[in-house]
C-alpha cells in the first residue's frame, strides 16, 4: 500500500482517521513573501506573486498543508471599507474613517459578490494557482478572512463596536448579519476554487469575555460554520488569538472541525476541554520559540506539544505554530518544526 500523501495525512487527521504520523504545517502567511523575496505590498495585491510565494514556501519546506491568506481586510474592503497599503513592507490595512456607524449605512451595504468585489477576485485567482501547483501533495487551507464579529470590528472600529455592545446591540447584530452573508459567499467561492479546508479568524471576540462571547460572537460563528459545511462539505477552522482557556468549552460548541490554538493556551487543557471529536492545530510560540529560539529548542518544544496532545487524544492533531509565522522566522527553525514529527 502506498504511503499517504501530505494532503491525505492532514485531512485524515481532521477526520480522526489513523495516520502513520502527526501532520505538521506552520501558519505561513506573510512569511511566504520573504521566502519568495517580494514585498508584503506585492504579496497582498498581486495574485500571481501571492500564489508563487505560497508555492515557493511549499517547495522549500514541504509542510503537509499550505495557507492562502493576504491580510485581515479582504472582506472589509469588499464591503466598501477604505483599505490600502500602509507601506511597501506592510500588508494592507484600514484607512480613514469607519465604514459603518449607523443602521442606514448597513442598509446601503451591497449584497456580496465574490467574483467582483475588492480583492475577492485576486484571492480566488491566487487560490486556483496554488491548488494547481500543489496538486495532491499538500492540503490547501484558504482563509475566508474574518468571522462576523471580527469583520464588524473592522467595519465599525473596534472601540466603537465595544461601546455598541451595550449602547446599541441591535445595530451590532444587524451589521453582523451582513458580515455573515459575506462570509458565506466568500467561503463558498473559495471552496469552489479548490480549497480543501476553510479557515477564518475571530480574534476580537476573544477580548469580550465568555458571557458576551456567547451572546454576540458564538451564534454567528455557529451559523457561518454550519452554513459553509452544508454548502461545501469542507472542514471549517476557527482561530482566536491569545489565551482562550475561558472560551474552550464554547469553542467546542462552535461546530468547527478544527480549532487553531494559540501558544498562550495550554494545549493539554485545550485537548481535554474540546474533546476527541474536534481537531486541534498548534501551538508553538511564533516569536519566543520560532523566531528567537534555536533549532534544538524548536524540536524540543515541538515534541512537548506532540506529547501533550497524544496524552489526551490519540489523533486529530496538527503540529504547527500558535499563530502566523513572523516574517523574520529563521528558515532553520521552520525546518526543525517540520522535522520534529519524523523522530
Amino acid at each position: 500500500m502506498a504511503a499517504p500523501t501530505s494532503k491525505q495525512l492532514f485531512l485524515g487527521a481532521l477526520q480522526g482517521r489513523p495516520t502513520p504520523r502527526v501532520p505538521v504545517a506552520p501558519l505561513a502567511v506573510h512569511f511566504c513573501a520573504r521566502v519568495a523575496g517580494i514585498s508584503l505590498h506585492r504579496y497582498t495585491s498581486d495574485a500571481g506573486a501571492l500564489a508563487d510565494a505560497v508555492l515557493r514556501t511549499h517547495e522549500r519546506f514541504r509542510p503537509d498543508a499550505v495557507c492562502l491568506s493576504a491580510d485581515t481586510w479582504v472582506s472589509a474592503q469588499a464591503m466598501g471599507a477604505r483599505v490600502g497599503a500602509l507601506g511597501e513592507d506592510q500588508p494592507w490595512g484600514g484607512l480613514g474613517e469607519a465604514r459603518v456607524r449607523t443602521a442606514a449605512e448597513i442598509d446601503r451595504l451591497p449584497p456580496p459578490d465574490a467574483e467582483r468585489q475588492g480583492r475577492y477576485p485576486l484571492m480566488l485567482e491566487a487560490l486556483r494557482r496554488v491548488v494547481a501547483g500543489v496538486g495532491d501533495e499538500a492540503a490547501v487551507v484558504a482563509c475566508f478572512d474574518q468571522y462576523p464579529f471580527s469583520l464588524a470590528a473592522a467595519l465599525m472600529g473596534i472601540n466603537e463596536l465595544m461601546l455598541a455592545l451595550d449602547d446599541d446591540p441591535p445595530l451590532v447584530r444587524a451589521l453582523m448579519e451582513r458580515c455573515l452573508d459575506y462570509g458565506l459567499a466568500y467561503g463558498r467561492a473559495l471552496a469552489a476554487a479548490g480549497a480543501d479546508v476553510l479557515s477564518g479568524g475571530d480574534s476580537p471576540a476573544g477580548l469580550i469575555g465568555p458571557r458576551r462571547y456567547r451572546e454576540f460572537a458564538l451564534p454567528y460563528e455557529q451559523r457561518l460554520i454550519a452554513g459553509l459545511q452544508a454548502a461545501t462539505g469542507k472542514p471549517v477552522s476557527l482561530h482566536i488569538c491569545g489565551e482562550t482557556g475561558p472560551l474552550l468549552a464554547d469553542l467546542a460548541r462552535s461546530g468547527a472541525d478544527l480549532l487553531e490554538i494559540d501558544y498562550r493556551t495550554d494545549l493539554a487543557q485545550a485537548s481535554r476541554a474540546v474533546g476527541p471529536d474536534i481537531a486541534l492545530w498548534g501551538n508553538l510560540d511564533p516569536v519566543g520559540v520560532l523566531v528567537r529560539g534555536h533549532p534544538a529548542e524548536v524540536r524540543r518544544v515541538a515534541r512537548q506539544a506532540l506529547a501533550a496532545a497524544a496524552a489526551v487524544r490519540p489523533g486529530r492533531f496538527v503540529l504547527g505554530s500558535g499563530c502566523t509565522l513572523a516574517v523574520e522566522t529563521p528558515f532553520a527553525n521552520v525546518e526543525a518544526l517540520i522535522g520534529a514529527v519524523s523522530g
